[in-house]
């Protein structure tokens, strides 16, 4: 049986695609993953992923119009 190997993980809690759906990202020309658990960290305060996403300190959280 041939297994796939991939490095694919999520940016914040590690883990692969055989634990948790990913989703693909790409981010200065860098292809990277986040599961949905840690999706609305990007979204909304995006600051807590800095020293593991580059410039993430500088980002700012999505405008809310609610």
């Amino acid at each position: 049986m041939d297994e796939k190997v991939s490095n694919s993980k999520c940016l914040v809690c590690d883990q692969d695609s055989n634990a948790t759906p990913l989703i693909t990202l790409e981010y200065q020309g860098e292809q990277l993953w986040i599961c949905p658990q840690h999706l609305p960290v990007l979204i909304h305060d995006p600051t807590q992923l800095a020293g593991k996403l580059a410039g993430a300190e500088k980002m700012r959280p999505a405008d809310h119009q609610d």
